[in-house]
This record gives structure tokens, C-alpha cells and sequence, in this order.
């Protein structure tokens, strides 16, 4: 015998508007192809004025250490007891705040001047292990329901992320949630 199933009372998601649905997916295939999620929003965020100088800060989020998961262990290439650190960012641009992220980065596997600047500066991740030369490697892509007109901080869409370095060892996994603070305001 199955259970009846519930009864949702809430209204039907109303999708983006053409034009912002537009934008999202813009900004969506413009950071699945980028090497960098921070020089994509940097360009993202001069093309579109969304501050006065187009230079994200990374704001360090105060939370709990949240371990990396067997399968994040695994992307990584690392054993069950080698040192993985994480840290939660908003990245912003002027007072725009365009994503949060989850990094969780092998410190083994980078320089000390690298790992001094992302615990103690707000540079961006992306921008600190620059001289690595990383690729990404998209894990996952997950849409979400930003609503008709998405405001600063509906998130638009997550995607899950490994960055290798040049000659190929992966050192971060991230995942990424953009928001609606990313979207020029309508004219």
C-alpha cells in the first residue's frame, strides 16, 4: 500500500525572465570555460560596470571546518590522513557579491607564500595560485530556480569544480554558488 502524497500549498516556480535567463547561462558557460572562476568574474564585472574598479575580494566567511568527503578525497589524490584545509568565501565585486565558495585546497601542494596569503589576506583563491597555471575540471553543474526577477542573493547556479595544476595534479576542489548580485541591475 503506498501513502498518499503530500499536498504542496506553494505556488509553481515562476522562471526567469528571457533576458535574465539569458545572462545566467552567459555567465554560466563563460565560467565553465574559463581556467579561472576569478578572471571570468573580473571580466564579468567590467563588461557589465558592476563596480567602480572590476577587483573581486574574497570574504572570508567564519564557519566550521567542513572535511572533504571520501569522493573529494579521491578528486584530490590524497589519502585519509593527509591535511586538506577548507575555507568558505563570498567573493565580491565593489559591494556586489557575485558567489560563495567552498574550497577545500591540499596546502602540501602549494607554496608557503600561497597558503600565508589565503589565511591571512582577501585575495581570491584563483588569483593566490595563479603562478600554478590551473585548469578546472568541471565535476558537476546544478541549475537552480533564481524566480522571475532574482535578487542579490538568489543563487542562480552551483558548480562543482577540481583545479589541476599545469603539469596536471589536482590541489582544490570547489563549489561555487552564483547570485543574483551577479546580474547587472535592469536599465
Amino acid at each position: 500500500m503506498s501513502l498518499p502524497r503530500p499536498v504542496r500549498s506553494e505556488a509553481p516556480a515562476v522562471p526567469p525572465r528571457p533576458e535574465t535567463a539569458a545572462l545566467i547561462a552567459d555567465l554560466r558557460t563563460r565560467i565553465l570555460a574559463a581556467h579561472s572562476a576569478t578572471a571570468a568574474l573580473e571580466a564579468w564585472c567590467a563588461e557589465h560596470r558592476l563596480a567602480g574598479e572590476a577587483r573581486l575580494v574574497a570574504q572570508r566567511l567564519p564557519v566550521a571546518d567542513k572535511p572533504p568527503t571520501p569522493a573529494q578525497r579521491a578528486r584530490l589524490g590524497v589519502g585519509p590522513d593527509e591535511p586538506v584545509r577548507y575555507r568558505r568565501v563570498r567573493l565580491a565585486c565593489g559591494d556586489r557579491v557575485l558567489s560563495e565558495a567552498d574550497n577545500w585546497y591540499v596546502p602540501a601542494r602549494l607554496s608557503p607564500e600561497m597558503n600565508a596569503a589565503l589565511d591571512t589576506t582577501r585575495t581570491p583563491f584563483g588569483r593566490v595560485v595563479r603562478p600554478l597555471a590551473p585548469v578546472r575540471s568541471t565535476v558537476a553543474v546544478r541549475p537552480l530556480a533564481p524566480g522571475d526577477a532574482p535578487g542579490p542573493d538568489a543563487p542562480l547556479f552551483e558548480v562543482d569544480a577540481v583545479l589541476v595544476t599545469g603539469t596536471g595534479e589536482p590541489f582544490c576542489e570547489v563549489v561555487e554558488t552564483y547570485l543574483g548580485g551577479a546580474l547587472p541591475s535592469p536599465p
